[in-house]
């Protein structure tokens, strides 16, 4: 059946995982569960409660991301090799591509990549969409096709991506067709996911750990200002006979009232446990943090001086932690990447030697806080018993950008002296 696609991303499975994305989606624009709260009703009027919104979960994983890669990655190798894979990730704007991967594999699970020549015949990405992305897998979970679905205006499009060939296809004009078909240079779209305990097929969203407490602190803490405000609205109590009469006039000094001799009159007020509303609500925070694996530090939670290196890695040693982890998810869909590079180069008669091209690499940059002293002295002491090339000390360095560029100015001055 060539129409085969409209049934495959109206699968039930299908539908729930982009519904799911979606509901993501909306989450980190500021659609949280605490909006629901209805009007209430409070000494006989309209109440419009509190809705306090804490997006700490974009923060958090905007951190996530931005310490995996916000400095950019260093491909490692044989020069012969390397230096074409790094001119297309300068032309391809590839640091940018990989941010972009991760930041929606974090987020949503998923993020999926095609390779393709643009009209200069340079070697380029398009991301696609994790809520247009239908893969499609075979019962080994082999991805035997690819297809994105997206609609604009009530028009429906798809691309179906093959291995060998491209082919697009919408229902503008209330018909479904063809509306062309291409050569496949790259094969089917590179899938970044992150581990998924119930589906090996699709990764799973970091939020749908830490959302529900998100939404205990947000209830918490819209609540507490709820019964803060109404503590100012206390309720007064007469104890005993008042006299008749119209009392102090208000033009005096804002009202009063007569009390016959032994009556009283006092103001009841609720009390605010302020305590207990602190310790919840930072017993919630901190299981943010932990289970996010997030440093308190990063979020001013946490009091700090000055800090030996071994004491900045102790602090950060979560956010280590889960680095490595989407070190690993990232590095694999990178090096898919790398051979799909290969391949287009190949044709383009740029041929690569295989045996180099499997000792290619890839070296992440944490961006850890760093005591930038404590590192140079080391780097010194290691140079000074020849325990590192001076390579490896640029490479270490915390103020090198570019290794090959500044050995090569480091050469350059050696020949002139």
């Amino acid at each position: 059946m060539s129409q085969w696609f409209t049934e495959e991303v109206s699968k039930v499975d299908n539908m729930k995982r982009i519904n799911n994305i979606l509901d993501i989606k909306e989450y980190l624009a500021g659609k949280h569960k605490i909006l629901n709260r209805q009007v209430e009703e409070y000494n006989g009027k309209k109440y419009y409660p509190r809705i306090v919104i804490l997006q700490y979960a974009k923060t958090i994983l905007n951190f996530e991301t931005a310490y995996l890669l916000q400095n950019p990655i260093t491909i490692t190798g044989e020069d012969k090799v390397i230096s074409p894979l790094q001119k297309v990730y300068k032309i391809g704007n590839y640091n940018n591509v990989d941010f972009r991967n991760l930041d929606k594999m974090v987020k949503y699970g998923n993020s999926y990549e095609y390779l393709y020549f643009d009209d200069m015949k340079n070697i380029r990405s398009k991301i696609i969409n994790p809520e247009d992305g239908y893969p499609v897998y075979d019962h080994a979970n082999n991805m035997t096709s690819f297809i994105e679905h997206y609609c604009v205006d009530n028009v429906s499009y798809y691309t179906i991506y093959y291995p060998d060939i491209v082919q697009q296809w919408n229902d503008e004009g209330g018909q479904l067709h063809q509306t062309g078909q291409f050569n496949n240079v790259s094969g089917l779209p590179i899938v970044y996911k992150n581990m998924n305990e119930i589906d090996d097929c699709f990764g799973r969203s970091d939020l749908e750990d830490i959302i529900s407490i998100l939404d205990n602190m947000e209830d918490l803490i819209s609540k507490f200002s709820d019964s803060f405000y109404k503590h100012h609205n206390p309720i007064p109590v007469v104890i005993g006979q008042q006299l008749k009469g119209e009392g102090i006039s208000p033009n005096i000094v804002g009202g009063g009232i007569n009390l016959d001799d032994g009556a009283d009159a006092k103001m009841l007020e609720n009390k605010l446990d302020y305590k207990s509303f602190e310790s919840i609500y930072n017993t919630l925070k901190q299981a943010l943090l932990d289970i996010s694996n997030t440093p308190a530090v990063s979020l001013n939670s946490q009091e700090i001086s000055n800090l030996s290196e071994v004491s900045i890695k102790l602090l950060f040693s979560l956010a280590d932690v889960k680095a490595g982890l989407n070190e690993k998810f990232i590095r694999e869909g990178m090096q898919e990447r790398f051979r799909k590079i290969k391949n287009m180069l190949e044709l383009k008669g740029i041929h690569l030697d295989d045996d180099l091209f499997n000792g290619v690499d890839v070296v992440f940059q944490y961006a850890r806080p760093q005591n930038e002293k404590d590192i140079i002295d080391n780097l010194k002491t290691l140079r000074e018993i020849n325990g590192i090339s001076i390579e490896g000390v640029l490479e270490h360095s915390p103020y090198t950008t570019d290794t090959k560029v500044e050995l090569e100015k480091i050469n350059s001055e050696g020949n002139k002296c």
